[in-house]
């Protein structure tokens, strides 16, 4: 993302380290938070597998913190604030919200945060072109929130967590479906499409537009499965083929 708004590499592989070691830091944090739900129903996470010691999973949490935004604020107080902003959602993901009927907010607005964050630490400021991403980041985020829950029914269900996708219960997987099918509609009728512009480099686009939104429907279908695994494989391909489509779709409006 950071390449398409015109960053160098070095710009580039700081942002994206950046961005990386908020991530860690969110999901270190989730990993001690959720260690008592997922002994015994998720085995193979750290903790639960006794690879990983709570301290060290809080110190984890505390590095990327620290690395996270420090490297944002190379690129001045604005890129800074994004990186910030974008890890006190997940950090209200992690210690509250991921056990409640709001489980899918932090995700919904935290996802079209990360374009922001590549664009402010670039240039310091968002193009217009990319506006649309915020809607359509809001739907994607919220999907795949809920579809992330439709993974975990059977673990939530047996710790008592009321999670969005079971308080949605039997419409938890169309609202997720239907949320997913919005994403790459609109990705499709949002983008400039012109047989003028026709070039190698726009192909290449269009064909990881079209991958990206196959690996989102399998996903989705996937999500369908009686087996936890496969809902899980699922909500993997839903979010892998989200960013794929992301930022193809990214690389086509910034053209114009």
């Amino acid at each position: 993302m950071a390449t398409l708004a015109g960053g160098g590499v070095p710009v580039a592989l700081r942002l994206g380290a950046s961005m990386l070691a908020l991530q860690a830091s969110i999901g270190a944090l989730n990993d001690l938070v959720d260690a008592g739900i997922d002994s015994g129903r998720k085995p193979g996470k750290p903790i639960p597998r006794g690879v990983v010691r709570p301290l060290e999973a809080g110190l984890v949490a505390v590095a990327g913190l620290v690395a996270g935004v420090g490297l944002s604020a190379l690129s001045g107080a604005g890129t800074a604030a994004v990186a910030a902003a974008g890890v006190a959602l997940g950090y209200a993901y992690d210690l509250r919200l991921s056990r409640t009927a709001w489980s899918w907010l932090p995700l919904a607005i935290a996802l079209p945060l990360v374009p922001v964050h590549a664009w402010i630490g670039v240039t310091g400021t968002v193009p217009a072109a990319l506006l649309p991403l915020v809607p359509i980041g809001i739907l994607a985020g919220a999907g795949l929130a809920l579809g992330n829950g439709i993974a975990d029914l059977e673990r939530d269900r047996a710790a008592g967590v009321a999670t969005a996708a079971r308080r949605l219960g039997r419409a938890a997987w169309p609202v997720h479906a239907m949320a997913l099918g919005c994403v790459i509609a609109l990705a499709w009728v949002l983008v400039p499409g012109s047989a003028a512009t026709a070039s190698p480099g726009r192909s290449l686009a269009v064909a990881a537009m079209a991958l990206g939104s196959a690996l989102v429907v399998l996903g989705v279908v996937l999500a369908r499965a009686r087996r936890a695994d496969l809902r899980e494989r699922g909500w993997e391909l839903e979010a892998g083929g989200v960013g794929l489509l992301g930022l193809a779709w990214m690389s086509e409006m910034t053209r114009f």
